[in-house]
């Protein structure tokens, strides 16, 4: 309910209109910074108090009808997630261990460590998340990989905030590597290796930023997922060609059939399923695209607009900044404004994989039914 101030009427706080909006509150508040809440007679409709703000609920309930809220979707697969979990009967209740930097101070990382745990707690997993000296962070990692009592491994980056967290990704065990981000993972999406047996019985997974995206656009187009087919015949554009998003993602896309350009600061580039891949300009990939993603965390970025894209093509931004103008926003047949619960839901989804794959290997030795994590670390304790 929002708090109610005699003289100015009904106002909901940054973390409420959020959790209303799909946002973030560090989203929310930026917003509100760069005074993007503006009514039509030109009055602000939030308010800062202290380190925060506060929003009217007309700009908080203010939702476009093509725009899609995050929470009704990550919300579904966590129902079907904690099914599958009730169902398979595990003898011991998985385990996720939770790398936290020293400090433990980054808003992001908290946000999401809120995000994860909430869903552990609703799925059926335990998470542990410790923090440690940097120059304990390796040791802490190869230990987790050699005990069975721990079932899969997250670290929120960024820990060292330079290349050794590319060491560190590389470091974790690609049994316990939950968000998909080893060498051992990109070689099996690459090559379009779907299982990680000859016998097809332990499948493989995938970054969960780039899967969340892909199971969000599938849910939003109401599109069946049938595999190496589910986007065929959609062509797709792509602002980012990270190795965590967009460059999985656009494999992702790719192998199931769809028309990729794939755009990076040197310009745009044709991926298909078969065939050599060719340059692209960013006006002909806007005005053939049904399915515009971008992932720029620059404000020098040159925002899409409106005349650019087809008539009810489907946007999504997963950039912490604002990646289309609001006349793209308009005429786009749907609008999804941020990944972030997708992230965590597929992260579980991974987790529940990998211990489906080495489950004969968890299960066939004594586990403690109370684990202390404080053997990992300090632990970090947050309210789900």
């Amino acid at each position: 309910m929002p708090v109610t101030f005699r003289s100015v009427g009904p106002w909901y706080s940054t973390e409420e209109a959020a959790e209303i909006m799909g946002r973030t509150p560090g989203h929310v508040s930026r917003m509100c910074k760069n005074g993007e809440f503006v009514s039509s007679n030109g009055q602000s409709e939030c308010e800062k108090v202290g380190n925060s703000y506060l929003l009217h609920q007309e700009i908080v309930k203010r939702l476009s009808v093509n725009e899609f809220t995050l929470a009704d979707i990550a919300n579904y697969y966590h129902r079907r997630l904690r099914v599958a979990v009730n169902r398979k009967n595990y003898r011991q209740k998985p385990r996720i261990l939770g790398v936290l930097a020293p400090e433990a101070g980054d808003a992001a990382s908290m946000v999401y460590a809120k995000t994860l745990k909430k869903a552990c707690l609703d799925i059926g997993f335990e998470l542990g998340l410790v923090r440690n000296e940097l120059a304990n962070i390796e040791a802490l990692i190869d230990r987790a990989n050699e005990d069975t009592s721990i079932h899969g491994i997250f670290v929120f980056y960024p820990i060292f905030r330079n290349e050794k967290d590319k060491e560190i990704k590389e470091r974790i065990d690609h049994r316990k590597d939950i968000e998909g981000l080893s060498t051992y993972w990109s070689q099996k999406l690459f090559n379009n290796e779907r299982y990680v047996d000859n016998n097809k019985k332990k499948k493989a997974i995938l970054p969960c930023t780039s899967l969340g995206i892909l199971k969000i656009l599938a849910y939003v187009d109401n599109l069946d997922e049938v595999a190496g087919k589910t986007f065929t015949g959609k062509k797709i554009t792509i602002f980012n060609r990270s190795d965590v998003v967009g460059g999985p993602l656009a494999y992702m896309l790719k192998n199931d059939g769809a028309t990729v350009y794939s755009f990076d600061i040197e310009g745009g580039l044709v991926m298909r399923k078969y065939g050599e891949e060719m340059p692209i300009s960013r006006e002909e990939a806007l005005r053939k695209s049904d399915i515009i993603i971008t992932g720029v965390p620059s404000k020098a970025f040159e925002k899409i607009r409106g005349e650019e894209i087809k008539e009810n093509a489907t946007c999504l931004n997963f950039s912490f900044v604002e990646n289309f103008e609001d006349s793209a926003k308009e005429k786009a047949g749907i609008y999804v404004p941020r990944v972030g619960p997708m992230t965590i839901a597929m992260c579980v989804r991974n987790a529940i994989r990998l211990y489906e794959n080495n489950r004969e290997i968890y299960e066939g030795v004594v586990s403690e039914d109370t684990f202390d994590w404080h053997k990992y670390g300090t632990v970090v304790s947050i309210a789900a």
